[in-house]
């Protein structure tokens, strides 16, 4: 048998025999042990009987629970005399029969160096019980006034920027004793910053400085810090900052976001020793913190979200833009058929398309490459579909075309950037096929009931911008009726399933191979099967397939 006799807090005094085999300590009113403080979970802790052993764990509480000087990460085995702290109720555990509680007489609860407490205690006056009644009424609706005034601001405004100011004016209505108020909040990079400052009226001190102490002690602990005299505290004696402050007593409070990480901190202080924050005060403190947590959580979420909705919009543009690159249409030859596919990983992509009719009657195909994808590589797209239309109907041949457009991209393109480029010039009179392959997958030729081979990808140059006096060899090949040409990006035969297989090459074959010879069949069963391979595993690089055949 063991009970819990309370040394500190509002039930100080009483006592509770440990329920076996497990006993819970919380604020809710099915916990074994009650704990009246405003920052304990519902469910905040137990007392767990094994055999004739009795061990310690918190229940995953947003505050935590202290064994004598350390706070409890996994389950603790008690002995007789061991304190237990739960934000600033202190039990002690021991092992026997309940004793019969003597009568306590007043006394005076000072904190020193040794004491577990996180909050140090004013000095108790003594009251009549009516008088004490009537301060516990006077703090109910202080209480709810805070909760009343924060929601209320939550409601006006889903702004930060405006949040701010109403929070503290707010508290400076509850606490009038306040002096100063200090919002401070999280960066990005974790540091703390000052966000919003108020002074009261009239105050002569009009000094703004903050100590770094208090913030970082209850960022760390998530506890809220009462403090009769801030400067005179053991806890803080190491910052010197705080030693030069005017600060008499001050009360600070976490602001914990929906994920339980401290965001920030709420305090205010006083640089009158007459008005010292009392214990009462913190539990309305730490209310009024969490309330206004919860506000300044929803609206950084709010301003994320517009944040992102506007660089969403940015992007929308950039993909109407860059599809304005890209055909409206295949086009329209006596005696070939073509089919065209494109879809980007994000918004905007890094792969290019396009079709070209030269002076001489011929048709230039290009697919391309951006090393890459995302906003960057569609940037460097839109320069390349700038550049290569007037390369391709300025130069003297294809090969001379791909060499002029490289030297022009070498000057413009920046280390660890790259294109590759696969240009098809075809001859609609004699289908006569040029391939100009400057690092980029193969083209495949299939013709009619044969098998599928690569053409002009043992001998590619340079992709663009890697070397600006690459040269690059073409090659011709004769279409014949019925047979298909395929081009397209390695998103195609690098897309992967959930298993982690890729398309592949050898897949894309087996497909060309058993088309009907109708190179919009062949295109839309290609990306059919690719669908189907693909699944629900996400997309990880652009796609672009363009395929021709001669009928």
């Amino acid at each position: 048998m063991a009970y819990l006799k309370a040394i500190s807090g509002s039930n100080a005094g009483n006592q509770w025999e440990v329920r076996e085999p497990r006993c819970v300590l919380g604020r809710h009113p099915d916990c074994d042990i009650p704990v009246d403080q405003l920052d304990a979970s519902r469910h905040h802790a137990q007392i767990v009987a094994v055999g004739s052993d009795y061990f310690l764990e918190d229940l995953h509480s947003r505050n935590g629970t202290w064994l004598n000087r350390d706070r409890l990460t996994k389950r603790r085995q008690l002995s007789d005399g061991d304190s237990i702290r739960i934000s600033e109720m202190i039990l002690e555990f021991h092992r026997g029969p309940a004793r019969s509680p003597k009568k306590a007489a007043p006394s005076v609860r000072v904190e020193d160096r040794q004491a577990p407490a996180d909050v140090s205690a004013a000095v108790p006056c003594e009251k009549s019980a009516n008088r004490d009644v009537d301060r516990s009424l006077a703090l109910i609706q202080a209480e709810l006034t805070a909760l009343l005034e924060i929601a209320h601001a939550l409601r006006k405004s889903l702004s930060l920027d405006e949040l701010l100011p109403l929070v503290l004016e707010c508290v400076f209505k509850i606490f009038p004793a306040a002096d100063r108020g200090f919002i401070v909040l999280r960066a990005e990079d974790g540091t703390p910053i000052p966000r919003w400052i108020k002074i009261r009226e009239g105050n002569d001190s009009q000094e703004a400085r903050l100590s770094s102490a208090i913030v970082e002690r209850v960022l760390d602990s998530q506890q809220a810090v009462l403090s009769a005299d801030a400067a005179g505290d053991f806890r803080f004696k190491a910052s010197e900052s705080l030693g030069a402050l005017p600060i008499r007593s001050v009360m600070c409070a976490p602001l914990i976001d929906a994920g339980g990480c401290s965001m920030g901190v709420l305090q205010i202080d006083t640089v009158d020793e007459r008005s010292q924050f009392r214990e009462n005060d913190l539990h309305v403190f730490a209310a009024v913190a969490t309330q206004a947590a919860i506000a300044f959580d929803h609206a950084r979420l709010h301003e994320k979200s517009l944040r992102q909705r506007e660089i969403e919009r940015d992007l929308e543009l950039a993909d109407q833009i860059q599809r304005g690159f890209l055909p409206a249409a295949p086009p329209q030859i006596a005696g070939y058929r073509f089919f065209d596919f494109y879809r980007p990983a994000s918004y905007v992509g890094g792969d290019y398309y396009n079709y070209a009719m030269l002076p001489d009657g011929r048709l230039a195909i290009v697919v391309a490459d951006v090393v890459g994808h995302g906003l960057g590589a569609a940037m460097l797209t839109a320069k390349f579909a700038a550049e290569v239309r007037c390369h391709l109907l300025t130069a003297a041949s294809p090969a001379c075309a791909v060499a002029g457009l490289n030297r022009s991209l070498a000057e413009a393109i920046g280390d660890g950037h790259f294109i590759t480029l696969l240009l098809v010039v075809l001859d609609p009179t004699s289908g006569c096929v040029t391939v100009v392959n400057a690092g980029h997958p193969a083209a495949i030729l299939c013709a009619s009931g044969g098998a599928a081979e690569e053409i002009g990808g043992k001998k590619a140059g340079f992709p663009l911008g890697v070397f600006d006096a690459a040269e690059y060899e073409p090659f011709i090949y004769e279409l014949p009726p019925g047979g298909l040409i395929v081009a397209y990006t390695d998103g195609i035969t690098e897309a992967m399933n959930a298993q982690r297989e890729v398309y592949g090459a050898e897949r894309l074959c087996r497909q060309l191979q058993a088309s009907c010879g109708d190179p919009v069949q062949f295109g839309r069963n290609i990306v059919d099967d690719i669908r189907r391979f693909v699944g629900i595993h996400p997309q990880l690089d652009d796609m672009c397939l363009v395929c021709f055949g001669r009928e």
